[in-house]
C-alpha cells in the first residue's frame, strides 16, 4: 500500500516547534508526504525553507504563487518574476492562483484575472503544474481555463479543494486537468460534491486537507493538519467503492504523475 500524499497544506500557519509532531502524527496515520502551499510570493522563500523538514519517511515539497486574495499586495506581476521565484528544485508546482469572487470585491476581479493568467503563462513554461484557487468564479476560471489551452497550448494543473458544479469538473477534466478533494468531502450537506467525486476518472483524482482550515468528519470544527486527510481519503474510497489501501495507490500514483519534480 502506497502512503497518502497530502497534496495542499498550509505549513507556514504552524510553528517550527509545532511541525516535528506534526509529521510524526502524519506518518502515523499513513501519510507520507505533503506540499506546503503558497499564498504570497512575497513569501515564496519562506515556503522554501519549510522543505528542511523533509525527511525519508515524510517528504515536505512547495509551491509558490499568490491566492487571489491576496494580488493587490503582490508586486510580482508577470510570469518572469514568478518563473525566478520557482526556479528551484524544492518548489513541485505553481500557486496557489485562480480566481475568488466571494472574498474579492468585484473591481479586484480583472487584477485577478490577469494574475491569474500570469500563473498560468509561468507554469506552462516551466511544465510545472499550477495550483488552482475557485470560489463562485466557476464560470469565469473555466473560460480563462479554455482560452488560455486554445491560444497558447496545454499545461498541467489541479483544481484544487473542490466545492464547484459540474461543469467545471467537466471543462477541467477535458482540459487534462487534475481535481483534488479535501476535507468537505465528508461534510453532511456535501451529497452533490460527492456525486461528483464518484464520477471523477481514477487517473485525475488526489486529496488534500487545506489545513489548517476544513478538518473533515469526524474532527470538523478542530484545527486540520495533514494527518486528518485520511479521514477525507476514506471516504472518497467508499463513495467510489475502493478499498482504502487502492485508493491510497491510486492518488499517490496520480500526484507523483502531475507533480513530477516530487522525487
Amino acid at each position: 500500500m502506497s502512503a497518502l500524499i497530502d497534496s495542499h497544506c498550509h505549513l507556514d500557519h504552524f510553528t517550527d516547534d509545532e511541525i516535528p509532531s506534526l509529521l510524526e502524527r502524519a506518518r502515523a496515520a499513513g501519510v507520507g508526504g505533503m506540499v506546503t502551499i503558497g499564498t504570497r510570493l512575497s513569501r515564496a522563500q519562506q515556503q522554501k525553507d519549510l522543505t528542511r523538514f523533509d525527511r525519508p519517511e515524510v517528504r515536505v515539497w512547495c509551491t509558490v504563487g499568490t491566492h487571489p486574495d491576496h494580488v493587490e499586495e503582490c508586486e510580482v506581476a508577470d510570469a518572469e518574476g514568478i518563473i525566478a521565484l520557482a526556479d528551484d528544485a524544492r518548489v513541485v508546482g505553481i500557486g496557489e492562483s485562480g480566481l475568488d469572487y466571494f472574498h474579492g470585491a468585484e473591481g479586484v476581479r480583472p487584477l485577478q484575472q490577469a494574475r491569474f493568467r500570469a500563473h498560468i503563462a509561468a507554469a506552462r513554461r516551466m511544465d510545472l503544474p499550477l495550483v488552482i484557487h475557485a470560489r463562485e468564479a466557476d464560470s469565469d476560471v473555466a473560460a480563462i481555463l479554455r482560452d488560455e489551452v486554445e491560444t497558447n497550448g496545454p499545461f498541467r494543473f489541479l483544481l484544487h479543494c473542490f466545492a464547484s458544479g459540474p461543469d467545471l469538473a467537466r471543462v477541467g477534466l477535458e482540459l487534462g486537468g487534475y481535481i483534488s478533494f479535501s476535507g468537505i468531502l465528508t461534510f453532511p450537506r456535501s451529497d452533490a460534491l460527492r456525486a461528483i467525486a464518484r464520477d471523477i476518472p481514477g487517473d485525475r483524482l488526489l486529496v488534500e486537507t487545506d489545513s489548517p482550515y476544513l478538518a473533515p468528519v469526524p474532527r470538523r470544527g478542530k484545527r486540520n493538519e495533514p494527518a486528518l486527510v485520511a479521514h477525507t481519503a476514506l471516504r472518497l474510497a467508499e463513495e467510489r467503492g475502493m478499498d482504502p489501501e487502492q485508493l491510497a495507490d491510486l492518488t499517490t500514483a496520480n500526484f507523483h504523475r502531475l507533480f513530477s519534480r516530487a522525487a
